[in-house]
Parts: structure tokens; C-alpha cells; sequence
């Protein structure tokens, strides 16, 4: 355990870990509740929402360019307690988030149809999800946003905080979409337009929650002076490691979204049981990203306090953790494999083939974690660049051409395409864990202790 804010919060794996998985389940939720009450109206509808996520997710990956980066750099700030620069990189972060919100707004409500047109979908699906992606993406700003204000929040410790914002979201969701598909009480049946309102509005909620926890319970004020002027040095180092950590998950998003393009060319059903299955993995997934995302913010502490020893060990001792927590979720998910399919459809094929790609997620979902864990524990120390060039690489020299391959030209599918993440994964993991092995990123620090700066002064 670690000594973490000003407020004397005491930080361990355990604490900050479930709060966030918890958040991240649920953030995931207000996808998945969007897909499951869809499915109540049409196959279409299910698969027009999810093209259009694809392209939304590859857009808030971005927003991590400085969401990423100010979490890092403030752990290390506060491991090194020079809390009184906090409140200065927190209001540069958000605002910087804000204007590149407004910028990816306009851009994804502008190029709307060329973006799907990229899918080649059925008429009728393309126009429902033209519909979709217009308003989620006009309300992007809003994520860009809240995606800055939680990453601030957390990296003080307070995930529980944040994690019951997203709890309420999910409620507030969940009410708007029983509305809009459903219409109780007279109310209008907005169906794909109704979902995309109700999303928007819960999270404009939620960011307007967390604002008042970042000021009233973390102590951060956001001045105006600082919104409008940045510290040249404290940008600096936030796009240091925020800057290779969202190149490297646009990255993969990216070749998510070439990949999805490929399943389209197979169909509707191959498009929507690559939803349903992936709405079902993505409660795996977040298991090792909430691990990451909480041993990054102590070993960023730990990093600040000039304590690279103990960090070193605990990210070795969250890898034997949370590879047994990650491949304890994919047995229970492969065993239930059949039943869980069938809350999303009756349509059998869907249900066969997706029971066979949950079956591949024991082998898959391992890797990942592997890999997330070291990328994220890099990226606390400061060494976000060399898993970003190893992403990269892996993903556009390797993995993209072998899903090709394997899926496309040899006719192999899904299964095929599923082949290929599974040594996607563990590729790019063990060369994350070379790198950490080497010890490199002890000279990757980006802040000195107050009492190095004495010393040295």
C-alpha cells in the first residue's frame, strides 16, 4: 500500500481496482443496455448501433490523450507531494479535452456518411445508424470532458466516487431508453434516435456530478486562469506519456474498426454476432483494464515517491493476480456461453458461431490482460513511448495482415479473425514484458520529490 492525496488517502490495489471495475462495467453497460433493449425491436437496429459505437469508441480513445497523460503525471505529483501544481494541470487537462471535443464533434457529425460508408451496410441499417452517430456524435464533447474529470478524480484515489456517478448514469440510461423504445404513458417511440438522446443526457448529468466531487471532495479547483492558461511544462509532460498511450489505443481501434469492416463484407449475421459476443467479452476485458488502470495509479504514486523497487514488484504481483482473476471470468463466461447468447437472440447460427469465438476467449482474454497490464504499468512510470511504437507495429505489420489472412483469404472467418487476436495479444505482451524486465523505465521518471528539488537548490 502507498500513502496517495493530500487528503491522506491510503492507496491499494484492492481499493482503487473494484471501484473501477465496477465503473467500467457500467460504462460498458450503457453500450450494452442500448443493444440488449434494441434487440427487442429489430436485428437492424442492433447492428446499426453497434457500427456506429465502432467509430465512437475509436473517438474516445482519443480523448485519452490527455486524460491518460494528466492521471499519470498527477500520481506522480502527488507521490512526490507537490500538491500545490495539481489544480493548474488538472484545469489545463480539461480544457484542452474540451476544445478537442468540440473539434471531434464537428467532425464526426460532418463526415457521418462517408465514415459508414466504409461498412457497406444494408440501406436500411446505414440510415439508422447515420441517425445514431449525428447525435452521439454532436454530444461527444461531453465525453471528452468527463473523460478528463474522472481520469483527475481517480488518480487522487476516489474511484469509489466516480464509480457511483456511473451507477447513476446507468439508472438514468436505462429510464430514457425504457421511454424512447417502449413509449409507457403515451410517451413517443423514438426507437435508435431516442437511445442516442437519452445516452447524451446521462452522461451531460454525470459530468456535471463529478465536476462538483472534483472540487468539493479531490480539493482541485478549476480556475479560469488556468483553463485559459497552460504551463508550457506541465502540457509537456502530460503529452509525453498521454500523447504514445493514445496513439497506441487508437491504434487498436483502429485496426478494430478495419477488422469490423472486414466481418461486415461476411454479413449482417457474422456483423451482429461479433456485437453480441463482444458485449459479452467486454465484461472480461474490463477486468484487466480496471487492474491496469488501478496499479497505474499506485505505481505512478510509488514512482513519484522515488520508490522503484517497490513498483517494480508490484506490477509483477498484479500480473500473477490478475491473470488468475482474468481467466476465472472467461471460464464462467465460455461455461454459460449458450444461455448468455440467447438473451441477445433466438437466431441459432448467431448462437452457435458466437459460442465457439467465447470458447477462443479462454486463450484470448489471458493475453490481453498481459498485455494491458504492462502497457499501463509502463506508461505509470513514464515509458508510455515503447509501448506505443510496439503496439503499433504488432498491430499494423502483424496482426491486421493475419486477420486478413486468416479470416478473409483463407475463409476461415470468424474463427480465423479470432486466431489472430489471440497471437495479437500475447505478441505484444511479451514484448511489453521484455521491456519491463530491462528496467528501462526507471530512468523515465517526470517529476523530482520536493525534497530533491531541496537538496539539489
Amino acid at each position: 500500500m502507498a500513502k496517495g492525496s493530500k487528503a491522506g488517502v491510503t492507496l491499494s490495489l484492492f481499493a482503487l481496482t473494484w471501484p473501477i471495475y465496477v465503473e467500467s462495467a457500467l460504462q460498458m453497460f450503457l453500450r450494452i443496455s442500448d443493444t440488449f433493449m434494441l434487440s427487442k425491436v429489430s436485428d437492424e437496429a442492433v447492428a446499426a448501433v453497434g457500427v456506429a459505437n465502432q467509430i465512437l469508441i475509436f473517438v474516445v480513445l482519443m480523448f485519452n490523450v490527455i486524460a491518460v497523460g494528466s492521471a499519470v503525471v498527477i500520481t506522480q505529483y502527488l507521490g512526490a507531494r507537490r500538491f500545490d501544481e495539481i489544480g493548474r494541470l488538472a484545469s489545463s487537462s480539461v480544457a484542452i479535452n474540451f476544445l478537442f471535443g468540440v473539434l471531434v464533434s464537428v467532425i464526426v457529425v460532418s463526415f457521418a456518411k462517408p465514415l459508414l460508408g466504409i461498412f457497406e451496410l444494408d440501406p436500411e441499417v446505414f440510415g439508422l445508424s447515420q441517425r445514431f452517430l449525428h447525435i452521439s456524435g454532436a454530444a461527444l464533447v461531453i465525453q471528452g470532458v468527463l473523460t478528463a474529470v474522472t481520469a483527475i478524480i481517480q488518480s487522487h484515489g476516489y474511484t469509489r466516487h466516480t464509480m457511483m456517478v456511473t451507477i447513476g448514469m446507468n439508472v438514468l440510461n436505462l429510464c430514457g431508453n425504457y421511454l424512447v423504445i417502449y413509449g409507457p404513458f403515451g410517451f413517443p417511440k423514438l426507437g435508435v434516435t431516442g437511445v442516442a438522446f437519452s445516452t447524451a443526457a446521462a452522461q451531460l448529468i454525470g459530468l456535471a456530478v463529478n465536476l462538483y466531487i472534483l472540487r468539493k471532495t479531490a480539493g482541485v479547483a478549476l480556475t479560469w486562469r488556468h483553463l485559459t492558461r497552460w504551463s508550457k511544462e506541465h502540457v509537456q509532460k502530460v503529452l509525453s506519456v498521454g500523447f504514445p498511450s493514445s496513439v497506441n489505443n487508437c491504434s487498436y481501434s483502429a485496426s478494430q474498426f478495419v477488422t469490423t469492416a472486414m466481418i461486415a463484407t461476411l454479413g449482417t449475421t457474422a456483423l451482429t454476432t461479433r456485437i453480441y459476443t463482444m458485449n459479452l467479452v467486454f465484461l472480461v476485458m474490463i477486468l484487466a483494464i480496471s487492474i491496469g488502470r488501478g496499479g497505474q495509479i499506485l505505481i505512478g504514486h510509488l514512482i513519484g515517491a522515488g520508490e522503484r523497487e517497490e513498483a517494480n514488484r508490484t506490477v509483477y504481483r498484479n500480473l500473477r493476480i490478475s491473470m488468475l482473476i482474468t481467466l476465472s471470468a472467461a471460464a464462467v463466461l465460455a461455461l454459460f456461453r449458450v444461455p448468455l447468447l440467447k438473451l441477445f437472440t433466438g437466431d441459432a447460427s448467431i448462437v452457435e458461431m458466437g459460442a465457439v469465438l467465447l470458447l477462443l476467449g479462454l486463450l484470448l482474454e489471458p493475453g490481453r490482460n498481459f498485455n494491458i497490464i504492462l502497457e499501463r504499468s509502463l506508461a505509470a512510470a513514464g515509458d508510455a513511448r515503447f509501448a506505443m511504437i510496439g503496439a503499433v507495429s504488432v498491430s499494423w505489420l502483424f496482426s491486421v495482415p493475419m486477420i486478413y489472412l486468416l479470416g478473409i483469404h483463407m475463409g476461415y472467418g470468424l474463427i480465423g479473425m479470432w486466431a489472430a487476436f489471440i497471437m495479437d495479444e500475447w505478441f505484444r505482451g511479451l514484448i511489453l514484458f521484455m521491456r519491463w524486465r530491462s528496467k528501462a523505465w526507471q530512468r523515465k521518471s517526470l517529476v523530482q520529490r520536493k525534497e530533491e528539488i531541496t537538496v539539489q537548490a
